[in-house]
């Protein structure tokens, strides 16, 4: 019993073994010196059991007294030290037996306070709980670009799979138009039209194949992202210090996906084609004009059959809105109004609601997630047609005193004063809104909408134009001040405002030009 004390007496406090070569510190402590500069390397110099500093120039002077009175319990008679506790491999060093409290950056292991005056004498180390601590701050960082990553993948995914149904619908269309030309012309004709139809056949399955191949590129993504989150889940879950610092070396995240091919599809050059094979053969007008545009990327809900090749197609144009296309406007965006998280695009046609703000808030920018178009309307009648990506976004007309700060509750302001008129879609169904009252309406199924304004007679139309053309409301009212078209979108929609090429502009509009050009001339 006695000889034990003595042991735990002269043993040092860091290698727990009988003092070698020791030392005294100006506290009074004493340490073998080996294990007190190996300690003192790479940190501030204080004391390991009291913590009391010492000036970088403190002198280690060896101790000659402790040091015999090791050597006098060592030659002593019946004297045997202390055995080293029993190896546990759980948590004990297999090298030494004792517990493994630290863990070697040099090596990636850990280590008990033997290693540290031995193998790893002179290797970087750290406390287990600290250097988890740092393992784990690194790991949720990569976890969390891993997450941006599968939105930003699912994102992509969503849309590529619009511009595979585009693509669809766009082809069938064009099917649909050549069937129906060429069914008019003499049997002689037939080997143009087979040619055309198998032109278009050959480039959607080219652009499909395009498109397939990249969303097979995107959904391997997707599964490497999710194997990764539950492995880092499951590590993140991990209750062993050891086997979490030892696993965590070993798992890697999924490279970037890299930027994705667009498919190579024009419509514009096959519609070309088309139009030089039919004036070639006849004098034969195309009726119809061009095929209809649909923006890139949005699509039907409910995509046209493709027609047999010799059956005669009506068109898909309803009489209302050839009559509505009379007082067709090309609109665009204000860039000054919309607000800083709606990013605007393709000439400011198209605005979408994104996460990341483009900027700061300017005075002139909505509070609300609102965007209004530069043109507004005095008298005459206006019409324009708008393309959304999906529910959740709210269409209006409102004057130019329509607040640009938030007020109340609501997340849009438009209809819900005396200055606005709205038509608000939902996943659910339709309202429309003014002065704070609401109506409801059935849902709309269809992407693509119009809107009527009739200054002259006081009303403003709502239409819904897919699959079909369907009057939704119309509000009467006599309107004292110019009107702007305005727009609300929820996060990750989008809105495309429809442009035709054979579009007129507005009377006052076009007085006001040829003035300026009267003036000039003058």
């Amino acid at each position: 019993m006695a000889a034990e004390q003595l042991e735990e007496k002269l043993s040092c406090a860091i290698c727990l073994l009988l003092y070698r070569d020791p030392v005294t510190l100006p506290c009074g402590h004493n340490f073998c010196g080996g294990c007190i500069r190996d300690w003192w390397g790479g940190r501030e110099k204080e004391c390991p059991e009291c913590r009391e500093p010492f000036p970088d120039g403190t002198e280690l002077r060896r101790n000659v007294a402790l040091s015999g009175v090791v050597e006098v319990v060592l030659k002593g008679p019946g004297f045997e030290p202390a055995p080293a506790p029993a190896p546990d491999p759980g948590a004990r060093c297999p090298r030494h037996g004792w517990p493994l409290e630290l863990f070697c950056r040099t090596e990636g292991r850990c280590a008990c306070s033997a290693c540290t005056v031995q193998e790893c004498r002179h290797h970087e180390r750290a406390l287990l709980h600290t250097e988890r601590r740092e393992r784990e701050a690194q790991l949720r960082t990569i976890w969390e670009a891993t997450q941006q990553q599968v939105a930003q993948a699912k994102s992509q995914l969503h849309e590529l799979q619009q511009q595979s149904r585009q693509i669809q619908n766009s082809a069938s269309t064009m099917a649909s138009v050549a069937s129906g030309k060429f069914c008019c012309l003499l049997r002689a004709l037939e080997m143009r039209q087979a040619l055309a139809l198998r032109n278009i056949e050959t480039a959607r399955t080219r652009a499909l194949t395009q498109v397939r191949e990249e969303e097979q590129r995107l959904q391997t993504h997707l599964q490497a992202l999710a194997h990764y989150e539950t492995k880092t889940r499951g590590l993140l879950e991990q209750q062993d210090d050891r086997t979490f610092l030892q696993e965590s070396q070993l798992l890697v995240p999924p490279g970037p996906l890299g930027p994705l091919t667009p498919p190579q599809w024009d419509e514009n050059q096959l519609t070309d084609s088309l139009k030089q094979s039919l004036s070639r053969l006849c004098s034969l007008v195309l009726e119809e004009g061009d095929p209809p545009q649909v923006p890139a990327e949005v699509v039907n809900r409910h995509p046209l059959e493709d027609p047999g090749p010799h059956v005669p197609v009506q068109s898909p144009i309803c009489p209302v809105r050839r009559q509505l296309w009379q007082n067709y406007r090309n609109l665009t965006f204000d860039p000054d109004s919309a607000n800083r998280h709606l990013h605007l695009s393709r000439q400011d046609q198209r605005v979408k609601h994104c996460r990341k703000p483009r900027g700061p808030a300017e005075p002139r920018n909505f509070e609300l997630w609102q965007v209004q178009c530069s043109q507004s309307f005095h008298a005459g009648r206006h019409y324009w047609e708008v393309r959304i990506s999906s529910h959740s976004v709210t269409l209006g007309v409102a004057y130019p005193e329509l607040p640009r700060h938030k007020q109340g509750c609501h997340t849009d302001n438009i209809g819900r004063g005396p200055s606005s008129w709205g038509l608000c879609i939902q996943e659910d169904g339709t309202q429309i809104w003014h002065d704070g009252q609401s109506q409801r309406l059935p849902k709309v199924s269809g992407q693509l909408l119009g809107m009527d304004l009739d200054l002259t007679s006081g009303r403003l139309t709502f239409y819904s134009l897919e699959p079909e053309t369907q009057l939704l409301h119309t509000f009467h009212n006599i309107f004292t001040q110019p009107l702007y078209p305005v727009f609300w979108l929820l996060e990750g929609r989008a809105l495309t405002l429809c442009h035709r090429a054979e579009a007129k502009r507005p009377p006052a509009l076009q007085l006001e030009t040829s003035g300026s050009a009267e003036e000039s001339t003058g």
